[in-house]
């Protein structure tokens, strides 16, 4: 097998990279016992290898080092299997859990632009992160752009100290921390640096033509029909893009509507749009999330009734 190497030596190189496994190879079977987790990262690990040995018939010992300590992101990728959308940091993998989730996977390989709904927690933002990570790696596009609008959801940004970035930073966190657990750190700050990577307010969005990039508008309930129609008109050539949001936590003022549900309504039956719902069966935090969702639900629906 390709997989061992001459007299078995790349075998034996991988096994130096999981000393508290037992790896026994026989013929073409290998026995892996030891720690689950430590399990789970060998298979990934050797899923990368796998997919790279069929597809360039060889491997250097610069890479195989690469891809077995984690670092592997100059390594192609496994292929879309197994619902894993891609491998961050120390071989941990993101997956699609739930039937809408991969949905959203699919809705994504085959249109442009899809719009994932759902309450919190049911991965819409994560997953469609993944999803842009995975097409920078495999070069199908140039770079990623997360953008939120700036709305401020009980609270005053003007009166937080620092500047403009201080003060935006941690209202864009949960984009930052997505990243955070795909990219290892130095590779995702030097992309930062060079502009592969853009997250930024849903404002600086304005006069641009995103071409080659993925780009993610995360909670677009807090946008307006005209800010709506200004994002989605930024589309470029060769650009995937995906909106998501909650329609039940509009932080707008009162006097605004949410341009969410109306340009959902406008664009429909569009050719290359594709609407993704999920809802509280995706919810993937803790148990009582999905209790406390379908509790609100009760409740709002009561008042309705009312």
């Amino acid at each position: 097998m390709l997989i061992y190497g001459v007299n078995d030596l790349r075998m034996r190189k991988i096994k130096s990279f999981f000393p508290k496994l037992k790896i026994v190879a026989r013929g073409s079977v290998l026995r892996v016992s030891g720690e689950d987790t430590q399990i789970e990262l060998f298979e990934n690990k050797l899923a990368h290898l796998i997919y790279h040995l069929e597809k360039f018939n060889n491997i250097t010992d610069v890479q195989l080092e690469k891809l077995m300590t984690g670092d592997s992101t100059d390594i192609p990728y496994a292929p879309k299997t197994d619902d894993v959308i891609v491998y961050g940091p120390g071989g941990t993998h993101v997956k699609a859990r739930t039937a809408n989730q991969r949905k959203l996977v699919e809705a994504t390989e085959q249109n442009d632009m899809v719009f994932a709904i759902g309450p919190a927690g049911t991965g819409k933002t994560y997953t469609a992160v993944a999803l842009a990570v995975r097409a920078l790696r495999e070069k199908e596009v140039k770079r990623i752009i997360l953008t939120r609008p700036a709305v401020e959801a009980g609270e005053n940004l003007g009166f937080l100290p620092g500047d403009l970035k201080e003060k935006l930073d941690p209202y864009l966190q949960p984009l930052y921390d997505a990243l955070m657990d795909m990219i290892p750190y130095d590779k995702l700050m030097d992309y930062y640096e060079k502009g592969v990577i853009e997250v930024a307010p849903l404002a600086f969005m304005r006069g641009r033509t995103l071409d080659k990039a993925f780009v993610i508008l995360d909670e677009a309930q807090n946008t307006t029909l005209s800010q709506m129609k200004m994002f989605l008109t930024r589309m470029g050539r060769n650009a995937k893009f995906i909106i998501t949001g909650d329609h039940t936590q509009i932080d707008l003022p009162r006097n605004q509507t949410s341009g969410l549900k109306k340009v959902i309504e406008i664009l429909d039956g569009v050719e290359g749009i594709k609407v993704i719902e999920l809802t509280g069966e995706d919810v993937i935090r803790h148990r009582l999330v999905k209790e406390i969702i379908t509790a609100f639900d009760k409740f709002e629906n009561k008042n309705k009734r009312e």
